[in-house]
């Protein structure tokens, strides 16, 4: 996937051909401290996240809903905060997007359609045979399953069930406000955008080993599985964090102006992850015991190809709108980037 790649920062003036310092370019003190404030902030920020779970002291399971509304409100808390975590790192760095903050963390009403309709649509794609697999195994009917879902009845239920708040909101809007939002845009001037997709996920990913405690704590499985388990999970939540900053990077058009600097939209990682959330790692062991695992192989096999085939095209930055996080590479040069078209 060479739309994934990047050349970094070259520090060019936008006005004239010739190449200026990193510094000049930027309104920074340069590449060294830029680095160093940003990799240090994100950190704070990953730690900040992880460190909110565990400041209620319980001796219950983190299913146990008492345990669910306790971390509710301290992710809530962090994420709340994260965004000042941003504009410190703008006065330190003395980067100036010369746009809100709230835009450059791709809160805005531009492209919101599309950029809300089409990732999430590429994931379902994506998701083509564990959905066929899902169908295929309900044991009700389209129609019924329909009305299941319209029911709003239904919805109470959801509403008022913490895991499914934890799985389906607050854990995909939280974390997707914090380890994408505020951290690619940081990360990028630093590493380019095709080094920030790949990053960036890493941080999300170190994240989640503090399952590692609580199923040693509550002794769940044996510690041979349970670190296993952790390494798995790092590679999946590693790779879904580098799709998802891809998706945030590419949700916006390539008109830019050098005096901005603003990125895509945030609902499209958010909506992707709750459903990522709901569908879960493929069962692809399970497809291959199925009844009907023929038709079903195909559907998985179709869904990655369909899915390898419209990457490029449903995440066409001219889809969604103008001033991408593209335009900070844009102001130092770098036209070429190749997230940015």
């Amino acid at each position: 996937m060479a739309a994934l790649g990047g050349d970094g920062l070259r520090l060019l003036s936008v006005s004239r051909p010739e190449r200026q310092p990193e510094s000049a370019a930027l309104g920074g003190p340069g590449p060294g401290l830029c680095c160093w404030v940003s990799v240090f902030s994100c950190l704070s920020l990953a730690c900040s996240y992880v460190g909110s779970l565990y400041v209620w002291k319980s001796e219950l399971p983190r299913d146990h809903p008492a345990v669910i509304k306790r971390r509710f409100t301290s992710v809530l808390v962090v994420s709340s905060l994260s965004p000042l975590c941003v504009l410190l790192w703008r006065e330190l760095t003395g980067i100036q997007p010369g746009t809100s903050l709230l835009t450059l963390m791709g809160f805005r009403l531009e492209g919101i359609f599309p950029a809300a309709l089409l990732p999430l649509l590429l994931t379902m794609i994506l998701f083509l045979g564990p959905l066929m697999q899902l169908s295929m195994d309900c044991p009700c009917d389209l129609t019924d399953g329909l009305k299941v879902v319209l029911a709003p009845r239904s919805w109470a239920r959801c509403l008022t069930d913490m895991r499914w708040l934890r799985n389906q909101v607050i854990a995909p809007l939280t974390e997707e406000l914090v380890f994408r939002a505020c951290m690619l845009p940081m990360l990028a001037p630093c590493t380019g955008l095709g080094p920030a997709v790949f990053t960036c996920p890493l941080f999300f990913g170190v994240a989640h080993f503090h399952h590692i405690f609580e199923q040693l704590r509550f002794r769940q499985s044996s510690v041979g599985s349970i670190f296993l388990s952790a390494a798995f999970q790092f590679s999946y939540t590693a790779v879904f964090g580098a799709y998802t900053a891809f998706l945030f990077i590419r949700t916006g058009a390539t008109s830019v102006f050098y005096h901005a600097l603003e990125t895509g939209h945030l609902i499209g990682p958010v909506l992707c992850h709750s459903f990522c959330n709901y569908m879960g790692f493929p069962a692809v062991c399970a497809a291959l015991e199925h009844p009907q695992r023929r038709p079903l192989l195909a559907g998985y096999a179709l869904g990655v190809g369909l899915f390898l085939l419209l990457l490029q095209p449903l995440t066409d930055p001219k889809l969604y709108g103008s001033l991408p996080l593209c335009v900070l590479l844009e102001r130092a040069g770098d036209s070429e980037a190749p997230l940015c078209s």
